[in-house]
């Protein structure tokens, strides 16, 4: 495939304005890309709801050799203040080595490489040992729930392995990921004049109590992960009440814990859990507690053997080392780990230090360089270089 016909294939993409969801359209595009090849590609859509078509696309023989994943999501964040950009966010403008436009990073740059890279061996005959499928996800910015379908419905449950593109400069790999807990905490209390505040129950008092007890717990989960290092939490949000002579009858707390592998989020759930029901012992404490999208953590070895191979191959290509890393953000792996048997995962892909921010960018040649990286670091998974 030409590299303007690359080039192409990722300002399309960026062209589909997914902004936390119309994944659909951006779907439909890359399975017309696919649709030449007729049945040597099987191509699957799964609807999450209206407008939001997670894809599938598996090459090769499964029945032949392991099946290697490769995951991008569909999805990008707003582009925020317009008048901030140098360029119009949806026009994938071109300026010397840069692409410009949102998601030219976070992750369409990485998603079309792999699409390219699975056209490419198409093209030549490939793979002619196993199979690789790749599962492009609605979703990944507000909760990985399209890689969640996916996993329930059986996609990951046969994969070998898994590279996921999320931008890492090409530079370093991710082989071990934090976990992500949102909590919400409501306290409902009983509203009064601020002047008689004995007939009423102050929720927000409550809730501070909440507060300073849940801070002192969450210092207990103290081991240390050699390399994402400790858990950590922090509360970041709190709202209540409704006039300033009112006590107030409800407040609401938001927290964010990043957790590590050595404490999975049902030991969270139950530390939380037992907090909240040790306060509602309190007379007029009505405490309860909600989650958002929570997400385990990625345990990973740094000599694992996928992660040999990256840096093996990542030489070779770039011409430097791949740095072996951990991640303190949470991706779509940690949906697809939930699968049926076990397998070893990395992130590596395209991208600059612009993720969701104005002017997001990403350099051609480091793109046209990890199409070379996937299709190569492919056929040596698979067995045939």
């Amino acid at each position: 495939m030409e590299t303007t016909t690359m080039v192409a294939i990722l300002q399309q993409l960026i062209r589909i304005q997914s902004v936390n969801g119309n994944e659909a359209d951006v779907a439909r595009y890359i399975a017309g890309l696919f649709a030449p090849y007729g049945k040597r590609a099987t191509v699957e859509t799964v609807t999450y709801a209206p407008g939001r078509d997670n894809l599938v696309v598996t090459i090769g023989n499964p029945q032949t050799g392991p099946q290697l994943g490769f995951s991008g999501h569909m999805d990008v964040v707003a582009p925020g203040e317009l008048n901030e950009w140098d360029v119009a966010p949806f026009a994938a403008e071109i300026q010397g080595d840069r692409l410009y436009g949102r998601g030219a990073s976070d992750m369409k740059s990485g998603l079309a490489a792999l699409v390219i890279t699975m056209l490419e061996m198409l093209e030549q005959g490939e793979p002619t040992t196993g199979s690789i499928r790749l599962l492009a996800t609605v979703g990944e910015e507000t909760g990985e729930y399209g890689a969640a379908q996916l996993t329930d419905a059986g996609y990951a449950d046969h994969l070998a392995g898994l590279v996921i593109a999320e931008p890492s400069g090409m530079t370093k790999l991710s082989y071990t990921s934090r976990g992500v807990i949102d909590y919400y905490v409501d306290s409902l209390g009983k509203a009064a004049h601020s002047a008689n505040p004995q007939k009423g129950i102050n929720a927000i008092d409550h809730l501070l109590a909440f507060y300073n007890e849940v801070t002192a717990l969450m210092k207990t989960f103290n081991k240390m992960d050699p390399i994402l290092g400790g858990l950590i939490h922090n509360v970041d949000m709190i709202s209540g009440g409704e006039q300033i002579n009112s006590v107030p009858d409800h407040a609401r707390l938001a927290a964010n814990i990043r957790t590590t592998p050595a404490y999975p989020n049902k030991v969270i759930y139950e530390a939380l859990e037992g907090l909240i029901d040790h306060l509602n012992q309190r007379p007029g404490y009505q405490l309860s507690i909600t989650y958002s999208y929570p997400e385990e953590a990625v345990p990973g070895r740094v000599d694992g053997p996928m992660v040999k191979l990256a840096q093996k191959v990542g030489r070779r290509v770039m011409g430097r080392p791949i740095m072996p890393v951990g991640s303190a953000g949470a991706n779509d792996g940690a949906e697809f780990r939930r699968a049926k048997l076990p397998f070893e995962t990395i992130v590596i892909g395209p991208g600059s230090n612009t993720s969701h921010e104005v002017n997001e960018f990403i350099s051609i040649n480091q793109f046209l360089l990890s199409v070379q990286f996937y299709e190569q670091f492919a056929l040596r998974f698979l067995g045939e270089k």
